[in-house]
């Protein structure tokens, strides 16, 4: 199944598909910070900064239609712009099939060709198939922030990872 899936650098054309995808995830409140999608204006600017700006930024597209999606944002700063901060999502039924892999992979083989040295992450704790993932491709574990996330009135421990280029 996940060899009819391409992972493809984003376009403008999916932004619409992204932001779906990443609303569908969202709302699930219980692997993202974000309770829903930004507003389409919002996510629009996001894509065409990381377009801009060469941040990576893969989506999974599956039948013409976003169904993951992985970035990695550089850090702002010229004494942390060698960092990058991982963010990624898929879509009910396309999970545990191998795609997160896929396009983790492909979005950190990205950071490394643009000169990113360390590439960070902050996953809930309880989100063991996450964790799994990044373990599997290099992240280690460097921390954890006590009740760093607030949803429905409940605190949820945050693990932050990161991985660093030889």
């Amino acid at each position: 199944m996940t060899d009819e899936i391409r992972i493809e650098p984003i376009r403008e054309d999916h932004v619409e598909g992204f932001r779906d995808a990443l609303d569908i995830v969202a709302r699930e409140r219980k692997y993202l910070i974000f309770l829903e999608a930004p507003p389409i204006e919002a996510m629009l600017a996001f894509v065409r900064d990381n377009i801009a700006a060469g941040h990576p930024h893969m989506v999974a597209v599956a039948d013409g239609k976003v169904v993951g999606w992985c970035d990695i944002r550089r850090g702002a700063r010229n004494a942390e712009s060698h960092c990058g901060t991982l963010g990624m999502g898929i879509v009910p039924g396309y999970r545990d099939k191998g795609l997160g892999r896929r396009l983790i992979t492909a979005t950190l083989d990205a950071a490394k060709a643009a000169g990113l040295h360390r590439v960070e992450l902050n996953a809930r704790a309880e989100n063991l198939r996450a964790i799994t993932l990044y373990e599997r491709v290099g992240f280690e574990h460097e921390g954890v922030a006590r009740d760093a996330v607030k949803i429905d009135g409940r605190y949820f421990d945050s693990v932050k990872m990161g991985l660093i280029f030889d």
